[in-house]
C-alpha cells in the first residue's frame, strides 16, 4: 500500500469545496478518499486497531472542524497527515507508553544492499527494532519507507525542517542495521519520545 498511497490523487477540488462550506456529503466522500492512507499511518504509529480507530474519529471531527480554514499552502493529503500525526502524539501522550507497530514492509526502509528480509526471521528482526525506535524516528520510517512520501512531504507533515527528516532517517537506518546484526538497542518510553 505505501508507494500506492504516495501517488494516490487529491479529491477534486469541487467536492473538497463543497465540503469546506460543510457539506456532510463531500465530506464523507472526502474521509473515504483519505481514509486507508490516514489508517495507515495512524496504525504504525499507534500499533493498535482499537486506539487506530479512536484516534481516527478525533482526526475526522478536528479536520471537519478545521476544514474551512485549510488554504490549500499544502495538499489536502498532507494536511490531513499533519493532523493524523498531531492527534496520534497526543494519543500516545495520554497512553504514556510503549507501542507496538505493525510490520510494514521492512524492505522499503532498510539501506541498499543485500535483503535482509528473506527469511521470516530477518522480518521478525525488523519489527522488534521498530518497536525499539524512538518515535520522532519512526514516525519518519513510516512515513517515507512505509508511505513512499518525500522529505519535504514528511518534513510538513511532522512540522520540522527537511534535514531534521533526513537526521532522523538516517538514525533509525543505523539503529535497524545495528539491531539486524544482533547489537542491543535500548527500547524508548513512550513519554520520553513523543517530540512533534
Amino acid at each position: 500500500m505505501g508507494q500506492a498511497s504516495a501517488r494516490q490523487g487529491e479529491i477534486p477540488s469541487s467536492v473538497l469545496s463543497a465540503a469546506q462550506q460543510g457539506d456532510q456529503v463531500a465530506y464523507a466522500a472526502l474521509v473515504r478518499h483519505y481514509d486507508a492512507r490516514l489508517r495507515a499511518i495512524a496504525y504504525h504509529l499507534l500499533g493498535d486497531p482499537h486506539q487506530t480507530d479512536d484516534a481516527l474519529q478525533d482526526v475526522y471531527v478536528k479536520a471537519f472542524r478545521g476544514l474551512s480554514d485549510f488554504a490549500g499552502e499544502s495538499a489536502l493529503s498532507t494536511w490531513l497527515a499533519r493532523v493524523t500525526y498531531t492527534t496520534c502524539m497526543d494519543h500516545l501522550r495520554r497512553r504514556g507508553r510503549n507501542v507496538l507497530v505493525s510490520d510494514p514492509e521492512p524492505a522499503a526502509m532498510l539501506p541498499d544492499g543485500p535483503d535482509l528480509t528473506d527469511d521470516l526471521s530477518s522480518r521478525a528482526a525488523v519489527r522488534a527494532a521498530l518497536r525499539r525506535l524512538p518515535l520522532e524516528q519512526r514516525a519518519v520510517v513510516v512515513l517515507i519507507g512505509v508511505e513512499g512520501l518525500d522529505y519535504r512531504q514528511a518534513a510538513e507533515i511532522l512540522g520540522i525542517p527537511r534535514g531534521t527528516v533526513a537526521s532522523r532517517l538516517s538514525a533509525a537506518r543505523r539503529t535497524l542495521r545495528s539491531a539486524l546484526r544482533g547489537d542491543e538497542i535500548p527500547c524508548v518510553a513512550a513519554n520520553e519520545e513523543v517530540t512533534p
